[in-house]
């Protein structure tokens, strides 16, 4: 009979053992489970426009691939001690990878380095810094090179093949304006060597100083025709004064970046060519979820801008891609 009891507990222990054991295994697969993996992605600022399509097109890829994204950056575009900051706190947790749009090209190429000695897999968007990509480093790339030739065929268009322009907001902080502005002053040589660059002005991450600059090319050439302005921050600028003296819409405006979109319906701003940053933020979080898979990933991707006009700009394309359409 002894014996008979102790078997019995025994075998209820072991069934309680069992359960417990069950319990607990199923608590860590749903932990697993409800915890995805979390990917950084620090744009150059919050404060502009340009990158809120970024965080949609980063939110989308996630949603499919069942990650998490961590969204945050400087208010300001110069505040690159901010975004140095925030990389530091990437670097010092565990996140699954970096999606970042430096401020500056040579201010955060100690960071880069750093977060790819780490382990951590990194996507550049926007515009390149002078690393070489490969490994852990991809590139996501706006076609700057497109984006010239684009504002030169534009004025071209718009001016009728003759006339004077001059170049605003040349930041060589931002490694894609210099190539911007190469590749519109060849698509003029080549087709419309009649259209003249009267003047090219350096820029910087300051609305007021871009609005000066353009006042100060407006009173130096007064048969001024058009405007290239190469920079968010140029644009507004150059619109800013344009307007301050009547003649927005009488010099024709072509901006780059999303920033000003208002002016475009009015014709005061005849142009803006934007960066696709919404597929740019759905590729660079499409490719390091590849990457955590094992797979091979392209090492640098470019994605081509658009030329938006107040006769495109409600089209659904458009909108998707300036983030002005519903989620």
């Amino acid at each position: 009979m002894k014996i008979f009891l102790a078997e019995r507990r025994l075998g209820e222990f072991l069934q309680f053992t069992l359960k417990i054991f069950a319990c607990l295994l199923f608590a860590l697969t749903v932990s697993c489970r409800s915890d995805p993996p979390t990917i950084a992605v620090i744009p150059r600022t919050t404060g502009l426009s340009l990158w809120e399509p970024e965080h949609s097109g980063a939110e989308v890829a996630a949603a499919e691939r069942r990650i998490k994204i961590y969204w945050n950056a400087p208010t300001r575009e110069d505040d690159v001690q901010g975004q140095i900051a925030l990389i530091e706190t990437v670097i010092d947790k565990p996140y699954a990878g970096l999606i970042l749009s430096p401020d500056q090209t040579l201010a955060l190429m100690t960071m880069v380095r750093r977060a790819v000695s780490k382990g951590i897999p990194t996507v550049i968007v926007g515009s390149a810094l002078p690393l070489e990509p490969g490994g852990k480093l991809s590139y996501v790339l706006s076609d700057d090179e497109a984006a010239g030739r684009i504002a030169g065929t534009r004025i071209g268009q718009i001016l009728h093949g003759k006339g004077r322009v001059a170049i605003v907001g040349i930041d060589p902080d931002i490694a894609g304006v210099l190539d911007r502005v190469r590749s519109f002053e060849a698509t003029l040589a080549v087709q419309y060597p009649d259209i003249h660059i009267t003047e090219k002005r350096m820029g910087s991450f300051n609305v007021p100083y871009e609005q000066q600059t353009t006042e100060e090319v407006l009173a130096n050439h007064p048969d001024l025709n058009a405007i290239l302005a190469v920079t968010s921050d140029a644009t507004r600028g150059a619109y800013s004064a344009l307007a301050e003296l009547h003649k927005a819409g009488i010099v024709k405006l072509v901006g780059c970046d999303q920033d000003l979109l208002l002016p475009l319906t009015t014709g005061e701003i005849d142009s803006v060519i934007a960066e696709d940053t919404y597929q740019m933020g759905y590729r660079a979080v499409e490719i390091l979820s590849q990457q955590r898979q094992g797979k091979a990933v392209a090492s640098l991707t470019k994605i081509k801008p658009q030329l938006v006009t107040k006769d495109n700009l409600n089209t659904p394309g458009i909108r998707r891609m300036l983030g002005l359409a519903e989620r």
